[in-house]
Protein backbone atom coordinates (compact mmCIF):
# COMPACT_ATOMS: atom_id res chain seq x y z
CA UNK A 1 0.00 0.00 0.00
CA UNK A 2 1.31 3.42 -0.65
CA UNK A 3 1.53 5.54 2.13
CA UNK A 4 0.64 9.33 0.62
CA UNK A 5 0.54 10.99 3.76
CA UNK A 6 4.45 10.49 4.39
CA UNK A 7 5.37 9.83 1.12
CA UNK A 8 5.70 12.15 -2.14
CA UNK A 9 3.92 11.55 -5.27
CA UNK A 10 5.75 11.75 -8.73
CA UNK A 11 3.38 13.98 -10.81
CA UNK A 12 4.48 14.56 -14.24
CA UNK A 13 2.44 16.63 -16.98
CA UNK A 14 3.53 15.06 -20.12
CA UNK A 15 3.11 17.21 -23.93
CA UNK A 16 4.91 14.31 -25.83
CA UNK A 17 7.05 11.70 -24.02
CA UNK A 18 10.07 11.06 -25.83
CA UNK A 19 13.11 8.52 -25.62
CA UNK A 20 15.92 8.86 -27.92
CA UNK A 21 17.45 5.12 -28.11
CA UNK A 22 14.90 1.93 -27.70
CA UNK A 23 16.96 0.71 -25.19
CA UNK A 24 15.99 3.09 -22.92
CA UNK A 25 12.29 1.69 -23.78
CA UNK A 26 13.11 -1.37 -23.22
CA UNK A 27 15.37 -1.64 -20.50
CA UNK A 28 14.27 0.98 -18.52
CA UNK A 29 11.77 3.17 -20.14
CA UNK A 30 11.33 5.91 -17.67
CA UNK A 31 13.98 6.42 -15.20
CA UNK A 32 12.52 8.30 -12.85
CA UNK A 33 9.79 5.27 -12.60
CA UNK A 34 12.34 2.64 -11.62
CA UNK A 35 13.39 4.83 -9.08
CA UNK A 36 10.15 6.46 -7.84
CA UNK A 37 9.33 2.50 -7.33
CA UNK A 38 11.57 1.44 -5.45
CA UNK A 39 11.52 4.46 -3.07
CA UNK A 40 7.60 3.41 -2.86
CA UNK A 41 6.09 6.77 -4.55
CA UNK A 42 3.64 6.34 -7.24
CA UNK A 43 4.16 7.61 -10.59
CA UNK A 44 1.08 9.32 -12.48
CA UNK A 45 1.20 10.81 -16.27
CA UNK A 46 -1.46 12.74 -17.89
CA UNK A 47 -1.13 15.74 -20.74
CA UNK A 48 -1.34 15.28 -23.87
CA UNK A 49 0.93 12.23 -24.72
CA UNK A 50 -1.37 10.11 -22.16
CA UNK A 51 -4.37 11.23 -23.39
CA UNK A 52 -3.68 10.54 -27.29
CA UNK A 53 -1.50 7.62 -26.39
CA UNK A 54 -3.05 6.05 -22.99
CA UNK A 55 -1.72 2.53 -23.60
CA UNK A 56 2.05 3.60 -24.36
CA UNK A 57 2.06 5.96 -21.40
CA UNK A 58 0.86 2.68 -18.98
CA UNK A 59 4.05 1.41 -19.70
CA UNK A 60 5.70 4.10 -17.93
CA UNK A 61 3.49 5.04 -14.77
CA UNK A 62 1.17 3.46 -11.90
CA UNK A 63 -1.41 5.48 -13.33
CA UNK A 64 -2.61 7.68 -15.87
CA UNK A 65 -5.06 10.63 -16.01
CA UNK A 66 -6.55 11.50 -19.39
CA UNK A 67 -7.72 14.71 -20.54
CA UNK A 68 -7.78 17.52 -17.74
CA UNK A 69 -7.28 16.23 -14.67
CA UNK A 70 -9.21 18.77 -12.24
CA UNK A 71 -12.61 16.38 -12.06
CA UNK A 72 -10.62 13.82 -11.12
CA UNK A 73 -7.63 14.83 -9.47
CA UNK A 74 -8.96 14.68 -5.53
CA UNK A 75 -10.79 10.59 -6.49
CA UNK A 76 -7.31 10.08 -7.71
CA UNK A 77 -5.83 11.05 -4.13
CA UNK A 78 -8.77 9.29 -2.19
CA UNK A 79 -7.47 6.35 -3.97
CA UNK A 80 -3.78 6.65 -3.41
CA UNK A 81 -4.49 7.29 0.11
CA UNK A 82 -6.73 4.48 0.49
CA UNK A 83 -4.15 2.07 -1.50
CA UNK A 84 -6.42 1.48 -3.99
CA UNK A 85 -4.91 3.28 -6.70
CA UNK A 86 -6.70 3.02 -10.08
CA UNK A 87 -4.79 2.24 -13.52
CA UNK A 88 -6.37 5.07 -15.50
CA UNK A 89 -8.44 7.93 -14.49
CA UNK A 90 -10.58 9.46 -17.33
CA UNK A 91 -11.96 13.29 -16.90
CA UNK A 92 -14.57 14.22 -18.02
CA UNK A 93 -14.75 18.26 -19.86
CA UNK A 94 -15.21 21.09 -16.92
CA UNK A 95 -14.68 24.06 -16.51
CA UNK A 96 -11.08 24.99 -16.16
CA UNK A 97 -9.20 26.42 -13.26
CA UNK A 98 -12.12 26.71 -10.13
CA UNK A 99 -11.33 29.05 -7.34
CA UNK A 100 -7.84 27.33 -7.34
CA UNK A 101 -4.87 30.52 -7.92
CA UNK A 102 -1.74 29.66 -9.09
CA UNK A 103 1.64 30.03 -6.44
CA UNK A 104 3.51 32.75 -8.34
CA UNK A 105 5.66 33.45 -5.23
CA UNK A 106 7.56 30.23 -5.74
CA UNK A 107 8.46 31.82 -8.89
CA UNK A 108 10.28 35.04 -7.05
CA UNK A 109 13.87 35.72 -7.54
CA UNK A 110 14.34 32.97 -10.03
CA UNK A 111 14.98 34.99 -13.22
CA UNK A 112 11.92 34.70 -14.77
CA UNK A 113 10.66 36.68 -17.37
CA UNK A 114 8.47 40.16 -16.03
CA UNK A 115 5.38 38.57 -17.03
CA UNK A 116 2.56 36.20 -15.87
CA UNK A 117 1.23 33.16 -18.21
CA UNK A 118 -2.67 32.99 -17.30
CA UNK A 119 -5.30 30.84 -19.08
CA UNK A 120 -9.13 31.85 -19.58
CA UNK A 121 -10.14 29.36 -21.94
CA UNK A 122 -9.02 25.66 -22.76
CA UNK A 123 -9.32 24.18 -26.41
CA UNK A 124 -11.08 25.04 -29.63
CA UNK A 125 -13.88 23.82 -31.23
CA UNK A 126 -12.33 23.81 -34.72
CA UNK A 127 -11.14 20.84 -36.61
CA UNK A 128 -8.06 21.43 -38.13
CA UNK A 129 -7.08 17.75 -39.52
CA UNK A 130 -3.21 18.26 -38.10
CA UNK A 131 -4.07 19.98 -34.99
CA UNK A 132 -3.45 17.68 -31.64
CA UNK A 133 -5.49 20.36 -29.52
CA UNK A 134 -8.53 19.79 -31.17
CA UNK A 135 -7.75 15.51 -31.01
CA UNK A 136 -7.07 16.33 -27.04
CA UNK A 137 -10.41 18.51 -26.71
CA UNK A 138 -12.33 16.49 -28.68
CA UNK A 139 -13.33 20.30 -30.87
CA UNK A 140 -14.65 21.60 -27.03
CA UNK A 141 -13.28 24.98 -25.56
CA UNK A 142 -14.27 26.28 -22.37
CA UNK A 143 -14.26 29.19 -20.52
CA UNK A 144 -13.38 30.09 -17.07
CA UNK A 145 -15.94 32.43 -14.96
CA UNK A 146 -14.59 36.52 -15.72
CA UNK A 147 -14.52 36.99 -11.81
CA UNK A 148 -11.78 34.43 -11.35
CA UNK A 149 -9.83 36.13 -13.89
CA UNK A 150 -10.16 39.06 -12.84
CA UNK A 151 -9.48 37.77 -8.64
CA UNK A 152 -6.31 36.36 -10.40
CA UNK A 153 -5.04 38.97 -12.02
CA UNK A 154 -5.47 41.10 -9.24
CA UNK A 155 -3.56 39.02 -6.83
CA UNK A 156 -0.10 39.39 -8.32
CA UNK A 157 1.61 42.65 -9.34
CA UNK A 158 2.44 42.30 -12.96
CA UNK A 159 0.59 44.50 -15.78
CA UNK A 160 2.02 42.24 -18.05
CA UNK A 161 0.21 38.96 -19.10
CA UNK A 162 0.21 36.35 -21.46
CA UNK A 163 -2.63 34.52 -22.08
CA UNK A 164 -1.78 31.02 -22.72
CA UNK A 165 -5.38 29.86 -24.52
CA UNK A 166 -4.85 28.12 -27.74
CA UNK A 167 -7.49 29.85 -29.32
CA UNK A 168 -8.54 33.08 -26.58
CA UNK A 169 -11.28 34.54 -29.33
CA UNK A 170 -12.99 30.95 -29.62
CA UNK A 171 -15.78 31.74 -27.74
CA UNK A 172 -16.30 35.81 -29.26
CA UNK A 173 -18.79 36.62 -26.79
CA UNK A 174 -17.17 35.18 -23.96
CA UNK A 175 -14.05 37.16 -25.03
CA UNK A 176 -15.67 40.47 -25.20
CA UNK A 177 -17.05 39.73 -21.93
CA UNK A 178 -13.73 38.94 -20.60
CA UNK A 179 -12.04 42.26 -22.38
CA UNK A 180 -14.30 44.39 -21.08
CA UNK A 181 -13.03 43.42 -17.48
CA UNK A 182 -9.92 43.57 -18.34
CA UNK A 183 -9.96 48.00 -19.30
CA UNK A 184 -10.29 49.15 -15.34
CA UNK A 185 -7.37 46.62 -14.26
CA UNK A 186 -5.01 48.71 -16.74
CA UNK A 187 -3.18 45.43 -18.55
CA UNK A 188 -1.30 45.08 -21.46
CA UNK A 189 -1.06 41.33 -22.79
CA UNK A 190 -0.85 38.93 -25.45
CA UNK A 191 -2.31 35.47 -26.84
CA UNK A 192 -3.28 33.18 -29.41
CA UNK A 193 -6.27 34.21 -31.36
CA UNK A 194 -7.70 32.92 -34.88
CA UNK A 195 -7.71 35.85 -38.13
CA UNK A 196 -11.33 36.08 -38.10
CA UNK A 197 -10.81 38.61 -35.34
CA UNK A 198 -10.49 41.42 -37.91
CA UNK A 199 -14.04 40.61 -38.77
CA UNK A 200 -15.34 41.47 -35.72
CA UNK A 201 -15.32 45.38 -35.64
CA UNK A 202 -16.63 45.61 -31.56
CA UNK A 203 -14.02 42.47 -31.12
CA UNK A 204 -11.28 44.62 -31.94
CA UNK A 205 -12.20 47.60 -30.35
CA UNK A 206 -12.66 46.28 -26.83
CA UNK A 207 -9.42 44.44 -27.45
CA UNK A 208 -7.50 47.25 -28.35
CA UNK A 209 -8.83 48.95 -25.52
CA UNK A 210 -8.17 45.80 -22.79
CA UNK A 211 -4.40 46.80 -23.67
CA UNK A 212 -3.67 43.36 -26.20
CA UNK A 213 -0.95 44.25 -27.84
CA UNK A 214 -0.90 41.63 -30.47
CA UNK A 215 -1.60 37.95 -31.10
CA UNK A 216 0.13 34.70 -32.46
CA UNK A 217 -1.88 33.66 -35.79
CA UNK A 218 -2.15 30.69 -37.02
CA UNK A 219 -2.09 31.72 -40.85
CA UNK A 220 -0.58 27.68 -41.84
CA UNK A 221 -0.81 28.96 -45.51
CA UNK A 222 -1.67 31.53 -48.26
CA UNK A 223 -3.07 28.79 -50.44
CA UNK A 224 -6.99 28.60 -50.32
CA UNK A 225 -7.03 25.23 -51.15
CA UNK A 226 -4.56 24.21 -48.75
CA UNK A 227 -6.73 26.04 -46.07
CA UNK A 228 -9.80 23.90 -47.18
CA UNK A 229 -8.05 20.87 -47.38
CA UNK A 230 -6.80 20.98 -43.50
CA UNK A 231 -10.04 21.94 -42.36
CA UNK A 232 -9.25 25.54 -40.80
CA UNK A 233 -12.46 27.34 -41.32
CA UNK A 234 -11.56 30.74 -39.07
CA UNK A 235 -8.80 30.92 -42.28
CA UNK A 236 -11.29 31.20 -45.33
CA UNK A 237 -11.17 34.97 -45.01
CA UNK A 238 -10.16 37.77 -47.93
CA UNK A 239 -8.04 36.44 -50.49
CA UNK A 240 -4.49 36.28 -49.04
CA UNK A 241 -6.03 37.68 -45.80
CA UNK A 242 -5.16 41.38 -47.11
CA UNK A 243 -8.40 42.75 -45.52
CA UNK A 244 -7.73 41.21 -42.39
CA UNK A 245 -4.36 42.25 -41.84
CA UNK A 246 -4.97 45.77 -42.38
CA UNK A 247 -7.44 45.96 -40.41
CA UNK A 248 -5.08 44.54 -37.48
CA UNK A 249 -2.45 46.87 -38.78
CA UNK A 250 -4.84 50.02 -37.86
CA UNK A 251 -5.18 48.73 -34.32
CA UNK A 252 -1.80 48.66 -33.87
CA UNK A 253 -1.25 45.26 -32.69
CA UNK A 254 1.50 43.46 -33.93
CA UNK A 255 1.45 40.07 -35.22
CA UNK A 256 2.97 36.88 -34.67
CA UNK A 257 2.23 34.55 -37.23
CA UNK A 258 2.25 30.76 -37.68
CA UNK A 259 3.03 28.72 -40.80
CA UNK A 260 2.75 24.94 -41.09
CA UNK A 261 4.97 23.95 -44.09
CA UNK A 262 4.43 20.23 -45.58
CA UNK A 263 1.18 20.25 -47.06
CA UNK A 264 0.11 18.19 -50.42
CA UNK A 265 -0.59 21.24 -52.01
CA UNK A 266 3.25 23.06 -50.75
CA UNK A 267 5.87 23.41 -53.44
CA UNK A 268 9.23 24.00 -52.99
CA UNK A 269 8.79 27.28 -54.58
CA UNK A 270 5.12 27.69 -52.69
CA UNK A 271 7.31 27.59 -49.16
CA UNK A 272 9.22 30.22 -50.13
CA UNK A 273 6.32 32.33 -51.21
CA UNK A 274 5.18 32.34 -47.42
CA UNK A 275 8.45 33.70 -46.25
CA UNK A 276 7.73 36.32 -49.07
CA UNK A 277 4.59 36.98 -47.57
CA UNK A 278 5.39 37.40 -43.98
CA UNK A 279 8.60 40.07 -45.12
CA UNK A 280 6.20 41.79 -47.10
CA UNK A 281 3.72 42.25 -44.16
CA UNK A 282 6.49 42.90 -41.71
CA UNK A 283 5.04 40.54 -39.13
CA UNK A 284 6.93 40.95 -35.72
CA UNK A 285 7.35 37.06 -35.80
CA UNK A 286 6.83 34.21 -37.79
CA UNK A 287 6.87 30.87 -37.15
CA UNK A 288 7.97 28.11 -39.83
CA UNK A 289 6.67 24.70 -38.81
CA UNK A 290 7.01 21.72 -40.47
CA UNK A 291 3.72 19.61 -40.23
CA UNK A 292 3.94 17.00 -37.17
CA UNK A 293 1.81 13.79 -37.79
CA UNK A 294 0.34 13.72 -34.20
CA UNK A 295 -1.17 10.58 -33.54
CA UNK A 296 -5.29 10.74 -33.11
CA UNK A 297 -5.25 13.37 -35.46
CA UNK A 298 -6.98 13.24 -39.31
CA UNK A 299 -3.53 13.63 -40.60
CA UNK A 300 -1.56 11.15 -39.15
CA UNK A 301 -4.40 8.46 -39.88
CA UNK A 302 -3.91 9.83 -43.65
CA UNK A 303 -0.56 9.64 -43.83
CA UNK A 304 -0.61 6.01 -42.14
CA UNK A 305 -3.29 4.76 -44.69
CA UNK A 306 -0.88 6.29 -47.42
CA UNK A 307 2.08 4.91 -45.82
CA UNK A 308 3.57 7.91 -45.69
CA UNK A 309 4.87 7.72 -42.61
CA UNK A 310 8.76 7.76 -41.10
CA UNK A 311 10.81 6.41 -38.39
CA UNK A 312 7.90 3.35 -38.12
CA UNK A 313 5.39 5.34 -37.54
CA UNK A 314 6.31 6.91 -33.60
CA UNK A 315 8.57 9.66 -34.42
CA UNK A 316 8.47 10.57 -30.70
CA UNK A 317 10.20 7.79 -29.93
CA UNK A 318 12.18 6.86 -32.57
CA UNK A 319 16.44 7.17 -31.73
CA UNK A 320 17.01 8.91 -35.21
CA UNK A 321 14.62 11.51 -34.73
CA UNK A 322 16.07 15.35 -34.47
CA UNK A 323 13.74 18.19 -33.86
CA UNK A 324 12.52 20.33 -36.33
CA UNK A 325 12.76 17.33 -39.20
CA UNK A 326 10.00 15.94 -41.20
CA UNK A 327 8.80 12.55 -39.78
CA UNK A 328 6.91 12.13 -43.24
CA UNK A 329 7.18 11.70 -47.16
CA UNK A 330 5.64 15.03 -48.32
CA UNK A 331 3.74 15.00 -51.64
CA UNK A 332 5.98 17.40 -53.84
CA UNK A 333 9.33 16.62 -52.11
CA UNK A 334 11.33 14.92 -50.00
CA UNK A 335 10.90 14.46 -45.89
CA UNK A 336 14.79 15.64 -46.12
CA UNK A 337 14.24 18.89 -48.33
CA UNK A 338 11.15 19.60 -46.48
CA UNK A 339 13.01 19.74 -43.55
CA UNK A 340 16.08 22.16 -45.26
CA UNK A 341 13.97 24.38 -46.36
CA UNK A 342 11.65 24.92 -43.25
CA UNK A 343 15.58 25.75 -41.63
CA UNK A 344 16.90 27.79 -44.34
CA UNK A 345 13.80 29.74 -44.41
CA UNK A 346 14.12 30.29 -40.75
CA UNK A 347 17.77 31.49 -41.04
CA UNK A 348 16.39 33.73 -44.25
CA UNK A 349 13.62 35.35 -41.22
CA UNK A 350 16.19 35.94 -38.79
CA UNK A 351 18.95 37.36 -40.64
CA UNK A 352 20.07 40.65 -39.46
CA UNK A 353 19.26 42.16 -42.76
CA UNK A 354 15.70 40.86 -42.72
CA UNK A 355 15.18 41.75 -39.27
CA UNK A 356 15.95 45.31 -39.48
CA UNK A 357 13.54 45.39 -42.85
CA UNK A 358 10.49 44.04 -40.70
CA UNK A 359 11.24 46.55 -37.82
CA UNK A 360 10.50 49.51 -40.01
CA UNK A 361 6.64 49.02 -39.78
CA UNK A 362 5.31 52.38 -38.21
CA UNK A 363 2.19 50.93 -37.43
CA UNK A 364 3.03 48.00 -35.75
CA UNK A 365 7.14 47.08 -34.27
CA UNK A 366 7.89 51.05 -34.55
CA UNK A 367 4.08 52.59 -32.97
CA UNK A 368 5.61 52.99 -29.30
CA UNK A 369 8.79 52.87 -27.34
CA UNK A 370 7.21 49.37 -25.87
CA UNK A 371 6.89 47.90 -29.21
CA UNK A 372 10.04 48.20 -30.62
CA UNK A 373 11.40 46.93 -27.48
CA UNK A 374 9.34 43.80 -27.72
CA UNK A 375 9.78 43.37 -31.41
CA UNK A 376 14.01 43.78 -30.96
CA UNK A 377 14.10 41.41 -27.39
CA UNK A 378 12.08 38.78 -28.84
CA UNK A 379 13.78 38.35 -32.32
CA UNK A 380 17.26 38.04 -31.25
CA UNK A 381 15.68 34.94 -28.75
CA UNK A 382 14.17 33.33 -31.26
CA UNK A 383 17.25 33.85 -34.09
CA UNK A 384 19.21 32.04 -31.03
CA UNK A 385 16.78 29.48 -30.94
CA UNK A 386 16.59 28.77 -34.20
CA UNK A 387 19.99 27.86 -34.63
CA UNK A 388 20.19 25.82 -30.92
CA UNK A 389 17.31 23.70 -31.14
CA UNK A 390 17.52 22.24 -34.85
CA UNK A 391 19.10 19.10 -35.25
CA UNK A 392 18.29 18.53 -31.61
CA UNK A 393 17.51 14.98 -30.03
CA UNK A 394 14.55 14.31 -28.48
CA UNK A 395 14.84 13.01 -24.44
CA UNK A 396 17.92 11.88 -22.80
CA UNK A 397 20.17 10.93 -25.98
CA UNK A 398 23.42 13.60 -26.95
CA UNK A 399 22.11 16.80 -28.83
CA UNK A 400 23.61 16.96 -32.13
CA UNK A 401 24.91 19.50 -33.22
CA UNK A 402 22.98 21.35 -35.18
CA UNK A 403 24.11 24.45 -37.33
CA UNK A 404 25.29 28.19 -36.70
Amino acid sequence: MIDVKHSTMTIIELIWLQSPRKHLQQDAPMNFQHSSAQKNIPVILGGFHPTLLPEEALQHADAIVTGDAESVWQNLLNDAEAGMLKRRYDAAPSQPQQIILPRRDLFSGKGYLPISLMQFSRGCMNECTFCAISSFFNQTHRTRLISEMVREIKSQNLKMIFFVDDNITMNKEAAKELFRALIPLKIQWVSQASIDIACDTELMDLMAASGCLGNVIGFESINPQTIREMNKTPNRVSEGYETEISTLKRYGLQVWAAFTLGHDTDSKESLYDLYEFALRHKFTFAAYNVLMPYPGTPFYEKLKQEHRLLYDGTWWNHPEYHFNHAAFKPAQMSSNELTDIAFDIRKKWSSPSTVIKRSLDLKTNMKTLQKMMIFWKYNLLFRRETFKKQDMKFGYGDIGSGSS
